[in-house]
């Protein structure tokens, strides 16, 4: 039996780091619905903790079997933030669903997961309730960034005190779903000591300073946003500037009031295009860090040029968090750029062949971890949970890379073939298994190549059945109705013949070769 002296449960954690003046802002919304979240609009700390409280007693009244997933699907705002917050309270487990899965995507998380409650967006209440109904899902509530739906509404009725649920360090706290190299996505399983662990690393790390502000402008459904950079701010008692969506010529905007900024490489591209980035907009800012997608090193340079800031590289998976980053502090080493720098305190980073072997300095090898961060394993999947785990329990990553002299980590692709595009994880054999099964079409190979403005593309190459025209238009169009946006090709080519070697396997490396230079563009040059 746990005392509350023992309580291991993340949101105690978070909530201890909150300061001691609770009337203090803790997110100033930059922007967002009028009549919801003007610019300007504030929540202070204590509206955090009554916020959750309110919602962990609403969960509590509907009497959910211990350890119940909340499966979450709603635009980005601070009440899905006090959502997710709330059901760490209540000792239940958070299923974070990306804004972009369509009906059939859904339809599988939801039926993998059994989740007890499901929170959707008000204008897709029908079609996803009509989904978790016929999976057996008891409650459905609906919530929007304009601060209206039925989740609010009825947590409105409960008090604003609650006791968080004790929990384990072990306890599961997080499932987070990564798509799957055979079409089938894995929920991959991160515990209350799996998240904290990796906060107060990431805390002490990046040299968190009592003063920081954090501008917040990535999705929370996605371990940068949610697990990184909130529970960075929230873990340091730091304010947030919250942008609901990325808008970047608002975002520079407000670097002057801000010292910390984390994004995906597409962001720092898109704010080069700006001619208000300048060194006087980043005077005040301590750190930019970069991550969830390979970052160029036109970008980097460009970034180093123009604003005087070097960009603080990092790595990390759905599975284990942050595995390494670029040193924050001069004393810990330089920003190489093309590396994520070294391993993080307590993570323990290897390099092995293909027989397992250790290898060389500088030479390239499959990745393998481990360390308080890592994952359990997926959920509901054994099998392939003792697949990517080694003999003796180091995580296998799928990242091929290398570690020179000095320790720094360079990755240089990624086995399985996986595709990062604009921060978020596609793999091709889900989306070929969807191509395939459309009209006219033979057999397909998605590949990724370089693009300058999402790290990489989508492609799609196909071979049509005798007889059959395919409109590649058309294609992605329709595609777009059935898969997530960041999934549909951004070019489809029909050809005679796919390249294969001599065992009959395609040849993606070719393909890579021939259509690398498709989307690539210069980073925008620095303004005069």
């Amino acid at each position: 039996m746990l005392t509350p002296m023992d309580n291991q449960n993340l949101f105690v954690a978070l909530r201890a780091a909150f300061p001691a003046d609770l009337d203090q802002v803790a997110i100033e919304c930059a922007d967002g619905p009028a009549a919801s979240h003007p610019a300007g609009a504030s929540y202070r700390w204590c509206d955090l903790e009554r916020g959750t409280a309110m919602l962990a007693n609403l969960l509590a009244s509907l009497n959910l079997p211990d350890g119940s997933r909340v499966a979450v699907q709603t635009e980005k705002s601070v009440e899905a933030l006090m959502l997710y917050l709330a059901v760490l309270r209540a000792g239940h487990v958070f299923l974070p669903l990306n804004t972009a899965y369509q009906a059939a995507e859904i339809e599988y998380f939801i039926g993998n997961a059994e989740p007890a409650v499901v929170v959707c967006s008000p204008k897709n209440f029908a079609w996803v309730s009509r989904i978790a109904f016929s999976a057996g899902t008891q409650q459905v509530f609906t919530l929007g960034e304009a601060r209206d739906g039925s989740l609010l509404d009825r947590a409105a009725h409960f008090s604003d005190q609650h006791e968080p649920v004790a929990r384990q360090a072990d306890d599961l706290a997080a499932i987070l779903y990564t798509s799957g190299t055979t079409g089938r996505s894995k929920g991959a399983m991160l515990s209350h000591g799996n998240l904290l662990s990796n906060a107060r690393t990431l805390k002490a790390y990046w040299d968190w300073q009592p003063d920081d502000v954090l501008v917040h402008a990535l999705p929370i459904f996605h371990v940068h946003g949610l697990f990184v950079a909130i529970h960075g701010a929230l873990l340091n008692g730091s304010k947030m500037i919250w942008f609901g969506r990325f808008d970047p010529r608002a975002v520079i905007a407000r670097l002057p009031e801000a010292t910390v900024f984390m994004g995906v490489p597409t962001l720092y591209v898109r704010m080069l295009a700006e001619a208000t980035l300048t060194r006087e907009a980043c005077r005040r800012m301590r750190v930019f860090i970069s991550g969830s997608a390979p970052l160029l090193v036109e970008t980097f340079d460009a970034w180093t040029e123009r604003t005087g800031h070097t960009l603080l590289e990092r790595y990390g998976m759905s599975e284990t968090v942050m595995l390494t980053s670029n040193p924050c502090r001069a004393a810990d080493g330089p920003r190489r750029r093309g590396t994520v720098g070294p391993a993080l305190p307590g993570v323990g980073l290897r390099v092995r062949d293909d027989a397992g072997q250790p290898c060389k300095s500088g030479e390239i090898g499959q990745i393998q971890v481990s360390g308080p961060n890592v994952f359990a394993g997926y959920w509901r999947m054994p099998e392939k949970t003792e697949e990517e785990f080694t003999a003796d329990g180091w995580f296998k990553t799928g990242d091929v890379g290398h570690i020179d002299a000095d320790g720094y980590v360079t990755i240089v692709g990624r086995s399985k073939d996986l595709i990062i595009s604009g921060g978020y994880n596609v793999y091709p054999a889900e989306i070929e298994s969807v191509i395939n099964e459309l009209p006219g079409v033979a057999e397909s190979a998605v590949i990724g190549v370089p693009h300058a403005d999402f790290g990489e593309a989508v492609v799609a190459v196909l071979v049509a059945r005798p007889g059959a025209a395919i409109d590649p238009a058309a294609m992605i169009a329709g595609l777009k109705g059935q898969i997530a946006n960041f999934k549909v090709p951004k070019r489809v080519f029909v050809v005679d013949d796919l390249p294969r070697n001599a065992m009959g396997k395609v040849q993606k490396n070719l393909l890579r070769e021939q259509h690398q230079g498709l989307f690539q563009q210069p980073v925008a040059p620095p303004a005069p």
